[in-house]
């Protein structure tokens, strides 16, 4: 469909009915300030992430791909789709044009899709790595994990391909983005929800769950002799992992919540107060950035590098 042929973006209506209020000025500045600090982190952090992993010889390890692949999926929203949004505040409306208010649709789709997949993956290795160490070598071996990479951002396009299909990438302007609509299909909604959020948040549920009792066990001195106990430093790795999953759940389980309860009940559409809607989805949305905190706060090797890189651009500078 041309771009033409399209309604001005900034003119849809809102789901009541009428037409997108001014909001307050605060609000606005609210959002726009969310926004740009989750723009400049999530670059920043995830560039030193990724950076990190090339130059420490003790972070380029096979679970460490997955790390890299959820920064760029975080850096994805913050090169493209952000910006587009933060000038959606800026003017009150979407002035890009409809193709890119596809493409961003798309790309933001693709980064939260391939988030949640790499989260999936990252909880797996954790799992295979504490709780089957002896097979770990051959499962997560540098060609396997490659793979499994590929296989990671293979499935994130095929999750996310459909959405052109069902014309599920519209703008909203209660969020100021292209993004899902979840009030296209009730039935594609509840399926999006299910396959791209509660199942893989399941999966790694009983991954982080099993390690728990593992860890339990190994504190009571309950488990058995002849397996390998839990190093310090693979458990602080591992709480790293676990707090990043834990972030992310949080920050996008009430939009989730929000688009499965309007699927089976639309009726609540009209009963959601706006401002929830828009908190969920930019408390989503800043979810990009705090992995690359969470590393630095957490793991030792990860801070040490984020200081050494660091140093170097202010000596390069100087």
């Amino acid at each position: 469909m041309a771009e033409g042929s399209n309604p001005p973006l900034n003119n849809i209506s809102s789901r009541d009915g009428g037409y997108h209020d001014l909001p307050f000025p605060w609000a606005v500045t609210v959002l726009a300030s969310v926004l740009i600090t989750t723009i400049v982190v999530d670059i920043l952090g995830n560039l030193l992430v990724i950076i990190s992993v090339f130059r420490n010889k003790k972070l380029r390890k096979a679970g460490n791909a997955f790390v890299v692949s959820l920064a760029i999926a975080d850096l994805v929203v913050a090169i493209y789709p952000y910006p587009l949004v933060l000038t959606a505040i800026f003017h009150d409306g979407w002035i890009a044009g409809y193709i890119h208010c596809q493409i961003s649709g798309f790309l933001m789709g693709l980064s939260v899709i391939g988030s949640i997949f790499n989260i999936t993956g990252i909880a797996i290795n954790r799992y295979c790595y504490i709780c089957h160490s002896l097979k770990y070598d051959k499962l997560f071996s540098n060609k396997n994990t490659a793979c499994y990479v590929i296989l990671v951002w293979v499935l994130t396009i095929l999750a996310i391909v459909p959405n052109w299909f069902v014309e599920s990438l519209q703008y909203d302007l209660r969020v100021y983005s292209c993004t899902f609509a979840q009030s296209v299909s009730s039935l594609y909604t509840i399926t999006v929800v299910v396959v791209h959020f509660i199942l893989p948040i399941s999966i790694v549920t009983y991954c982080y769950l099993r390690i728990w009792i593992l860890v339990i066990q190994v504190r009571k001195r309950v488990k058995p002799d002849n397996r390998p106990k839990i190093k310090p430093h693979d458990f602080r790795n591992f709480l790293t992992m676990f707090v990043v999953f834990v972030l992310f759940a949080v920050c996008w389980a009430p939009l989730n919540f929000i688009g499965l309860a309007v699927a089976m009940n639309p009726r609540l559409g009209m009963a959601i107060p706006e401002w929830l809607f828009t908190a969920s989805y930019f408390m989503a949305y800043f979810n990009s950035c705090l992995n690359a905190v969470v590393y630095g706060v957490l793991n030792h090797n990860f801070r040490k590098e984020y200081k050494r890189i660091v140093l170097a651009v202010f000596k390069l500078r100087c």
